[in-house]
Order: structure tokens, then C-alpha cells, then sequence
């Protein structure tokens, strides 16, 4: 069996603005990319949103944030911790009145980043946020935090794993319902107990297959040592295997899955842009985010499917045929009213059908099929055709039918992006995907290694790999990727 392996931060009193802060787009870091945090320092930051609002949240962190906050609030003394108190706030040089506040203190290593941080929690206005932290630029061993640094100490500390990182980072950005219960399950560390649990498994196995090494020809060395490390790696193979056919529906959950709206033209659309009974109107695909029945989707109208008969609508028809093939889902749209055209049976042949049948991979393409103006259908007739394949009713013009086919969309995406209230920890990010298929790789060469020296290399690459997913051994430069996307004060 053995072969070879293989933020708004305002300007401080200090000096210029060089921090980014998120404004209604995602935030990087434009700090000086320092990788760690910097041994002694303070930072402060405002934690909360942006612009006029009834409260804002500004926190410290480092071994200055105690004296920080008996600056503001002086001559008042620390407030017990984990308690909030009423204080006044007022400028450390000047004593000028800043604000009437509630401050707390959390005194490492009981704390977001287990180090020591202050929190005052003041009136929303950009004028006292801006007078509070130009204050605390005042405060000598201060300096203002860059993008992501709160949560970087926090890591740095062992307060978070790197998982658990990307699932604040998911819950921080979440739009939809599923995107929210799956960066909570992240965020509590289902992922990493789960990648820990295997990194146990090939740590047993790399004993195993190091006390054949090193005590083999001891006859005090129970028998079956390396049969149970075989046992063992074969049991993750297949844990690895599960895994990795997910088909990225933790990727498709955190980023949207691709929906596309297809039928003849004039089958039904949203008036989107400019459209007309004439067809060939819509030459163009229409995409927009949107939350269906809580996924996250990006939804595609595209041309109405026909052969073009100008140069500008067989290059819409070409990019709808595209964005049919690309698609995670197809809702295909016909005129209930028309189904014996031409044009609706072409599609039920060019597109509904081929759907249906599976591909030489054993993969089928997810289709919605629905029968649009179902109210121009005569009275006691509600199935035109008893031919179709399965297929939902729908009235856009009346509403009747929409309960049922949010609820069919909600079943398809669950099916696509994967239910997050259920079942094992999804894989939400193409860095997961990676490692564990290098794990997988790994295994895989430690059953064809001919020498067990070789084969006990292979499960210390398989376990750095497990390693490196959950922050251990992870490498400055993904650090920094994955700490690009927060915000200042995060």
C-alpha cells in the first residue's frame, strides 16, 4: 500500500486621514498593511454605521483603552465592568463638554478581542462622533484603527478562528434569511469543530503510522497499528468526499444563485425597461439582486427566445442561450393562452426538454416551469394541456398562483444554495473548497505510498491543509484577503 506522497475615522488631532471607512459599498483596507497587530498599541474606531442616527458606538482596544476612558470621563473613576454608566464626556485637553454618554469597560482577556476595551456609546450626530474621536487622536498611545483590526486582534488572541471570521464577515454582509442562519452557524463554529474533529482523526492516524515507524520490530507493540490507521483515513476519505459534492451550494448561499427567466417572447415580464406586445423588444439580459423566498438569487430576464431577425436581437438571443447555460436555476415562462404557437413549442422543445434529461455526468438542470396568464384561460379549463411537463399556474395580472410558485422557488433554491438550518456545516467560500480537496489529494497518495515514511508525510501535508483552513499556519497574504472585508471599528 505504500508510495511515494506529496470609518468613518474622522481626521485625528494627529495627523491626516489614511483609514477607510464603508459607505454604501463593501469596505477594504487601506491601512499600511501591517499583518499583526502592532505590539502595544491602542486603537479606537467608530463601530457603528455611518451618518445621523440615535446612537453611535465608538470601542477602543489595547492596554491604553483604561486610561482612555478615565481621560474622557475624568474625574470619575473606571465603571465596574461589563456595566454601563451614564458619564459626561469631556475633551482630555480643553475639558470642554463633548457629549452625555454611556460608557462601558471590558477588561481583557473578557473581551471581543481579549485584550482591554472601552465603548462609549453616544448621541448619533457627525459633530459630537467627530468631537469624540478627534478626543480620543488626543490621547497619548492612541491611534486610529485600520479596516478589520478589531477582528484581527480577536483572531490574533485565539478569541475567533479563521472560519469563524469569515462567518462574521457573512453575517456582517447578510442580506437574506438563509445568508444570516448560515453566517451564525459559521460564526459559532460548526465549521471549525467540524474541521477540528478530522484534523483529530489524522493526527490519531499519523501516531499510528509513527509508532510502526519507530517500534515496529518491538514486540510490545500491540498488532493492527497500521490497519486502524487505514481505517481511519478511509472514514475521513469519505467525510472529505461528502463534502466536496456539495456542487458550491455553501458559494452559491453566500454569493446568490444565478436564476434565469427565459420563455418566447411575450410570455410575461416585468416592465423592467422599455418594453411593447411588439417582439424582439428586449434585446438585453436584465439582472438584479433580489431575495427569493430568503435566498439570496441573481435574476437574469432575458430576450424572448426566437430566431432573431436583426443583427441587435440574434445578440440578445445569443446572450440569453448563454446565460441559460450558466444558469442555477431556470424559470421558464410560456403564455398559458398560446402553448400551441410555434414559438412555445420550439421552446418546450430547444429548452424545457433538454432540462429535463440528464446530463452524462449525472447532473440535471434545475427548471421551473411556469404557464403565465393563466387568467385569459376559459372558465372550468385550468390545464390547457395534459402533454406538459409538471408545471405551475400563474396570473401575473391577477396575483393568483404566486404563493405557489414562491413556495416551488423556495424549494428549488434550498435544493441549489442548501438549507442552513439542517445537515452539516455548507462550504461557503472557494478557500474551504481548496484545502479540503488538497486534504482529499493527500489521502489519497498516503494509500498509494510504498514506504510508511512517505505515507506518514502524506498525513502531515493532509493535516497542515485542515490546519491552514481554520487559521493555523495560514499565510499572511490570505490573512490579509480575508480581513479586506471588513469595515474600520470591526
Amino acid at each position: 500500500m505504500w508510495r511515494v506522497p506529496w470609518t468613518l475615522v474622522a481626521r485625528a488631532a494627529r495627523g491626516p486621514r489614511r483609514w477607510g471607512y464603508p459607505g454604501k459599498g463593501p469596505c477594504t483596507r487601506q491601512g499600511s498593511g501591517s499583518s499583526a497587530p502592532r505590539s502595544g498599541s491602542t486603537i479606537f474606531a467608530l463601530s457603528s454605521g455611518q451618518g445621523r442616527c440615535g446612537i453611535a458606538v465608538i470601542r477602543t482596544s489595547g492596554p491604553a483603552s483604561g486610561h482612555a476612558l478615565r481621560s474622557l470621563t475624568a474625574p470619575r473613576d473606571l465603571p465596574p465592568a461589563r456595566c454601563a454608566c451614564l458619564r459626561l464626556l469631556r475633551d482630555p485637553c480643553s475639558g470642554e463638554p463633548l457629549d452625555r454618554a454611556l460608557v462601558l469597560w471590558f477588561p481583557g482577556p473578557q473581551s471581543f478581542t481579549a485584550e482591554d476595551c472601552a465603548e462609549f456609546h453616544v448621541h448619533g450626530g457627525p459633530a459630537v462622533v467627530s468631537g469624540v474621536l478627534q478626543a480620543l487622536g488626543r490621547v497619548p498611545g492612541l491611534r486610529p484603527a485600520e479596516a478589520g483590526e478589531f477582528t484581527r486582534r480577536a483572531f490574533a488572541h485565539g478569541k475567533l478562528s479563521l472560519t469563524e471570521v469569515e462567518g462574521l464577515a457573512d453575517l456582517i454582509h447578510a442580506e437574506t434569511e438563509a445568508q444570516r442562519r448560515q453566517a451564525l452557524r459559521q460564526l459559532d463554529g460548526e465549521l471549525g469543530h467540524l474541521c477540528r474533529g478530522w484534523a483529530e482523526t489524522l493526527t490519531k492516524a499519523l501516531a499510528h503510522v509513527e509508532a510502526y515507524i519507530d517500534f515496529g520490530e518491538d514486540d510490545n507493540l500491540e498488532e493492527g497499528v497500521l490497519e486502524r490507521a487505514d481505517s481511519q483515513v478511509q472514514e475521513l476519505e469519505v467525510a472529505l468526499g461528502t463534502h466536496l459534492r456539495d456542487a458550491r451550494r455553501g458559494q452559491r448561499l453566500r454569493s446568490g444563485a444565478h436564476v434565469v427567466v427565459a420563455g418566447p417572447p411575450n410570455a410575461g415580464r416585468k416592465p423592467v425597461s422599455i418594453v411593447s406586445s411588439e417582439p424582439g423588444t428586449t434585446r438585453d439580459v436584465l439582472e438584479t439582486p433580489v431575495d427569493l423566498a430568503g435566498f439570496p438569487a441573481l435574476l437574469s430576464d432575458t430576450a424572448g427566445l426566437r430566431e432573431g431577425i436583426g443583427p441587435v436581437e440574434q445578440e440578445g438571443v445569443r446572450r440569453a442561450r448563454k446565460r441559460l447555460e450558466q444558469a442555477d436555476l431556470i424559470l421558464a415562462v410560456l403564455d398559458a393562452s398560446d402553448l400551441a404557437s410555434p414559438s412555445s413549442c420550439n421552446f418546450l422543445d430547444m429548452v424545457v426538454s433538454p432540462a429535463g434529461a440528464e446530463s452524462p455526468n449525472g447532473n440535471r438542470q434545475r427548471l421551473l416551469l411556469v404557464l403565465n396568464k393563466s387568467d385569459l384561460l376559459p372558465p372550468g379549463d385550468p390545464d390547457p394541456r395534459l402533454d406538459l411537463p409538471p408545471h405551475l399556474l400563474l396570473s401575473c395580472l391577477t396575483g393568483e398562483g404566486l404563493d405557489s410558485l414562491l413556495e416551488a422557488l423556495r424549494k428549488e433554491l434550498a435544493a441549489v444554495c442548501g438549507d442552513p438550518s439542517t445537515g452539516p456545516p455548507l462550504l461557503t467560500r472557494a478557500r474551504h473548497q481548496h484545502h479540503l480537496q488538497c486534504c482529499l489529494d493527500a489521502l489519497g497518495h498516503y494509500k498509494q505510498a510504498k514506504d510508511v515514511s512517505l505515507a506518514a508525510e502524506a498525513l502531515r501535508v493532509a493535516r497542515g491543509h485542515l490546519a491552514h483552513l481554520t487559521g493555523g499556519g495560514g499565510t499572511e497574504e490570505i490573512l490579509d484577503i480575508i480581513f479586506q472585508d471588513f469595515c474600520v471599528g470591526k
